[in-house]
């Protein structure tokens, strides 16, 4: 499995791959990008099974990725998991409107992580790569 994590703080980046790692994605490839813009060469050199990106980032911010991943024809499948400490009702039901998958509130726990993930992973079509 090949994820994702779009943030522009490195501390940010190093905990969500940690965190992945403590819900069972092992063997998975990591690839990191500083923000967007960065992100959506990312995910077109290496189509990443999922992507976890933040909401608020310099040069391309997480809204304008999702939006650019969604019209990609060749992106647009990928489940996109957007962690924001901007959420209020309103900004994650646009976020889901605009194909996010889930939308996870900053700080979040491991446990959040795992439900956040779980539901994207279980919305996926392999998923028996779920807890290897």
């Amino acid at each position: 499995m090949r994820i994702l994590i779009v943030d522009d703080a490195t501390t940010a980046r190093i905990f969500a791959e940690r965190y992945l790692n403590n819900i069972g994605f092992h063997d998975a490839e990591f690839i990191h990008a500083v923000d967007g813009e960065e992100g959506l060469e990312k995910a077109r050199e290496k189509v990443p099974d999922f992507i976890l990106t933040d909401l608020i980032m310099p040069v391309m911010d997480g809204e304008e990725l999702l939006k650019e991943l969604k019209a990609d024809p060749a992106l647009q499948h990928i489940p996109v998991l957007v962690m924001t400490s901007a959420g209020n009702d309103a900004r994650i039901g646009s976020l889901l409107g605009m194909g996010a998958s889930n939308v996870l509130a900053k700080p979040f726990s491991s446990s959040e992580l795992y439900k956040a993930v779980k539901e994207v992973v279980d919305g996926m079509e392999e998923d028996d790569e779920w807890g290897e």
